[in-house]
Parts: C-alpha cells; structure tokens; sequence
C-alpha cells in the first residue's frame, strides 16, 4: 500500500530496471536486423551505438538514470529522425518490431503488469505516429 511516507515506485523501478529495457531493446533490435525497410536507416555493421542510445533513452523517460541527457542532450527525437524517411510503413514495421520484442518479455511475476504494458504501449505507439514525417 502506498501512503505519504512511501513513494509509488518509478515505471523503471517497476519493471525491473535496466535489465527489462536491455531484453526490450534487444528484442527490437533483432527484428530491425532483417528488416529491409528499417534496417537501411541505421549505421551498417554493428548497432551497437543504436541500441544503446535507445535503451538510455528509454530508460530515462521511464524514470530511470539521466545517462542519455548527459551524453547526448535533449532527446529531440523528430530532429534525430528527420533525415530518414519515416512514413506509415516504416511506422507500422517499428510498431510491429516493438510489438514482438515487449510479448517475449516474461513479466508475471508483476503485479502491475497488465497496467506496465498497457503504459509502456500506449507511449510506444504514440512516438512511433508522431515521427511519421513523409
């Protein structure tokens, strides 16, 4: 029970911290790897800056350590997307490689999971629309 003197837990404490955003990120990650719209709009070779990047950012927009601001600034992400071609497909594929990564995530152990997932869902889905720029 949360009152006064216990602060609700941080949706990156809830979901088990880095550990949960590494096993999201890499399961994304393994999607982008063979997809032939998404894979040309990152570094050829090795993701490993890109992945990351997201995995920082992410992280910290769930409440969880500051790395990606002390490292790479303000996250400003239609900017950092403006150079690539984002359109409904490539939307729709980034959605759908988010989709798969999150439902391989075992979280039954959480009491909260129905209410994490649906959260973490919602704002996936509604950044993934507003970098659409084409």
């Amino acid at each position: 029970m949360n009152d006064a003197t216990t602060p609700e837990a941080s949706f990156y404490d809830a979901v088990g911290g880095s550990a949960f955003f590494a096993q999201l990120v890499n399961g994304f990650y393994e999607g982008i790897e063979s997809d032939e719209v998404l894979r040309p709009m990152y570094p050829a070779g090795d993701m490993s800056d890109a992945r990351r990047h997201l995995q920082l950012f992410l992280e910290q927009y769930w409440g969880g350590p500051n790395t990606y601001q002390l490292e790479r600034g303000h996250p400003r992400l239609r900017m950092r997307h403006m150079d690539f071609t984002v359109n409904a497909d490539a939307r729709d594929r980034w959605i759908m490689h988010m989709r798969n990564s999150l439902s391989k995530i075992d979280m039954t152990g959480n009491d909260r999971e129905l209410e994490l997932r649906d959260q973490l869902w919602t704002y996936l889905v509604t950044a993934a629309h507003s970098l659409i720029n084409s």
